[in-house]
């Protein structure tokens, strides 16, 4: 029995108080957008039935920067006051807004500047094709972001604690998880220093030069 009728929600968790950074990596500018611009626009513009933003440090600043429009009619914002304790909270938090209604969550962290709406489509319907409750995407033998919990599990990610996410889970139900490879060429690349900022910025001017671009950067 197909479940692509089934309704799926993406939490997007961008509630992280940036310590490694020094700064809200939140509103770190890419290109001609902030990072959270950047990754938010692409999971809007994905399958997902809804986007659940998911704030914290900084809320207030950081909402009052972005340059989405805060009324899509598939983007509902919502404040993690708890995002001292770990990304377990950011979970929960974005899980009870859906839950009632949506019986599966892809988890996406909005650190990672190359996630992109034909990568989380491709995981989307993969995994709704394989009538498995735990999908992933799968890079050179790993598991990587994002990842989507189907009802199932929703009580074991209520029982999440700290600064944990659902790896553990995935580990213990392996049976139950959909690995998916990109298509392309795809790169995981997560931004939590200022080094690795300027090594992504660097190579997106590079990337330019190369490509003959002449967007300014």
């Amino acid at each position: 029995m197909s479940r692509e009728k089934e309704k799926v929600a993406g939490l997007l968790l961008a509630a992280g108080a940036s310590t490694r950074m020094g700064q809200p990596k939140q509103l770190l500018r890419v290109e001609e957008e902030t990072l959270l611009d950047r990754i938010l626009g692409e999971v809007l513009g994905s399958d997902l039935d809804l986007t659940i933003l998911v704030l914290g440090h900084q809320a207030q600043e950081i909402k009052q920067r972005l340059r989405t429009d805060l009324h899509h009619p598939k983007l509902k914002i919502i404040e993690n006051k708890n995002y001292l304790d770990g990304i377990s909270t950011s979970i929960i938090t974005g899980l009870s807004e859906v839950e009632d209604v949506f019986d599966h969550v892809m988890i996406i962290l909005a650190d990672m500047p190359l996630m992109n709406s034909s990568l989380i489509n491709l995981l989307l319907h993969e995994y709704l094709a394989s009538q498995l409750q735990l999908g992933a995407i799968k890079l050179i033998g790993r598991r990587s972001h994002p990842v989507v919990i189907g009802r199932q599990f929703y009580d074991e990610l209520y029982q999440l604690k700290g600064d944990v996410g659902a790896r553990d889970l995935f580990l213990k139900h392996a049976h139950q998880v959909c690995l998916v490879e990109p298509e392309q060429d795809y790169d995981d690349v997560d931004i939590d220093t200022i080094e690795e900022y300027l090594e992504f910025k660097d190579s997106l001017d590079h990337g330019s030069e190369t490509s003959g671009s002449s967007e300014p950067q």
